[in-house]
């Protein structure tokens, strides 16, 4: 399949509202104004998720605004004896009211109410710091702390701009970047959680757009270190059409290496049973052996979104662009999948 790749910027809509330049790019090259749609708030989909990996815990922080039902959600999963707490907030008919910003390299996310305290903000360098303070979490813990995620020199994020067939004005732009470095430390009840430069590790994902009324969705991704090179997976696809840009893409030392589609192979009876990734390119071969699931189930009148997580970690094999094949073991990471409905 011949993939589109855009290298310079362009606006993600016309003048009259309707999605255009469709494809994938290495940086942000889709100008993203929201105030263009055509199409009610309430079918405005945006979200910012951050997850980070150390060697005994994954954290999970997201913020949705799917219109008609909004939330922020945190996780914090023991990859030692598989314990795991979730705390959300949800708000219904949203609609605008985290006031995300339509540039993932810019703006600053605060949210504070009597529950919990977030602050996501973009520093000069392109360093972003995490503050959260939440006094009632999960079993009765709290959570306090700060992080610190710095990226690779001259790294490159996987921005994809995408439309859906049976929708002409439902379109997605999203990024991906699987390959933050993080220290900091999370107070989480009487424990310490730790993350230090070197063997804690982040991922960013953001998305803007339109959705459809029916969206079936399977996204993985992971990243870490090996023999010392820094590496990151993205690898996903949906109900979107991907033929100008898939979102698949591996990461050495922040540079992608573009693969074209990748079939996920799941056993439908028992989801923590290994799973195998490969593309149609022949460039890609990887297993994934689940640690621990978790689910979501958000409901409100007609509106639907459940999600299935599954944490674990790569092993595999990737041809890079030159041609040179680079193997991988024990990379942590997670595999979901995710339907929405309205």
């Amino acid at each position: 399949m011949s993939q589109k790749e855009i290298t310079e910027l362009v606006p993600a809509l016309d003048d009259l509202g309707n999605p255009q330049n469709f494809g994938w790019a290495r940086s942000l090259c889709f100008s993203y104004e929201p105030d263009l749609i055509i199409c009610p708030r309430r079918q405005l989909s945006e979200s910012d998720r951050y997850i980070f990996f150390s060697p005994t815990h994954l954290i999970t922080l997201e913020i949705l605004d799917d219109g008609y039902l909004g939330y922020i959600g945190m996780s914090v999963l023991s990859l030692l004896d598989k314990k795991r707490s979730t705390q959300t907030w949800t708000i219904p008919f949203s609609l605008g009211c985290f006031d995300l910003p339509k540039n993932s390299d810019e703006g600053q996310i605060k949210l504070q109410g009597k529950k919990y305290f977030l602050n996501m903000a973009i520093m000069d360098g392109g360093v972003r710091m995490i503050k959260l303070g939440i006094p009632r979490f999960g079993h009765h813990h709290s959570v306090r702390g700060q992080l610190v995620l710095t990226s690779p020199q001259e790294a490159e994020s996987l921005v994809t701009h995408m439309p859906w067939r049976e929708n002409k004005l439902a379109f997605r732009c999203s990024r991906r970047s699987p390959w933050y470095t993080v220290e900091g430390v999370v107070l989480f009840g009487t424990q310490e959680l730790v993350f230090s430069k070197g063997n804690s590790w982040g991922i960013y994902e953001w998305n803007r757009g339109v959705r459809p009324r029916k969206d079936l969705r399977f996204w993985a991704a992971a990243c870490g270190q090996y023999a010392e090179r820094q590496l990151g997976i993205s690898v996903g696809y949906d109900s979107a059409d991907t033929t100008l840009g898939t979102e698949n893409a591996f990461f050495l030392d922040g540079r992608i290496h573009k693969l074209d589609q990748v079939t996920f192979q799941i056993n439908p009876s028992n989801w923590l049973l290994p799973w195998r990734f490969t593309s149609n390119d022949k460039r890609l071969e990887m297993t994934f052996n689940p640690h621990q699931e978790r689910t979501d189930n958000r409901q409100m009148f007609f509106y639907s979104l459940k999600r299935r997580q599954i944490c674990g970690t790569f092993s595999g094999k990737v041809i890079l662009d030159d041609g040179s094949e680079f193997e991988f073991e024990n990379i942590i990471g997670f595999a979901e999948r995710r339907k929405t409905s309205f």
